[in-house]
């Protein structure tokens, strides 16, 4: 009786693995693997939800929120040669009544990595956060448009904000042999 019940729980956690949504934070087939083995060698049901990843996504700091007004979101950084590098910097302002956090900046690729204060902003305060771009290997003869997001974590609501660079980045063309 006692294996019929492991194999009942089993059979259920693979049926709910097959059936459940592909979220960011849902368990993958590994992770329901994983899942199951923990449950087939501890016997405990409960060990299955500490298996599973927890979102990915940083979260805001915890307290309270405040706003933030930046003087420019989108920086158009013109034509440029592939290998050249691509620093700006975009200047905000605490707006609300509270110490602006920021937790996390992240730009959507390797090429783009964002500086920021770790310290808190006072309210009525301005900082920068410092993006640099680097174009190796984003070029193409002609031209290859690139834009590239950072993503900021706040204190704010929303929590987060988006930063854009972009811009053209040219190659030269290969000598003729």
């Amino acid at each position: 009786m006692k294996n019929f019940k492991l194999f009942a729980m089993l059979f259920m956690m693979v049926a709910f693995a097959f059936t459940s949504c592909k979220n960011e934070g849902a368990a993958t087939t590994d992770d329901a693997r994983e899942s199951l083995a923990t449950t087939s060698t501890t016997g405990a049901a409960s060990d299955v939800a500490k298996t599973v990843p927890t979102n990915a996504t940083p979260a805001a700091p915890v307290g309270p929120l405040t706003s933030l007004e930046f003087s420019e979101t989108v920086f158009d950084f013109g034509e440029i040669m592939e290998g050249e590098k691509v620093v700006h910097n975009y200047t905000f302002k605490n707006t609300g009544k509270e110490p602006l956090i920021i937790s996390n900046a992240k730009g959507s690729c390797g090429c783009t990595v964002p500086s920021w204060p770790r310290e808190p902003i006072p309210p009525g305060e301005s900082a920068d956060i410092k993006v640099q771009f680097d174009s190796k290997g984003k070029g193409k003869v002609g031209g290859n448009n690139q834009s590239k997001r950072v993503t900021l974590t706040a204190n704010t609501d929303p929590a987060q904000t988006f930063l854009t660079i972009k811009g053209k980045v040219n190659k030269e063309e290969a000598p003729a042999q």
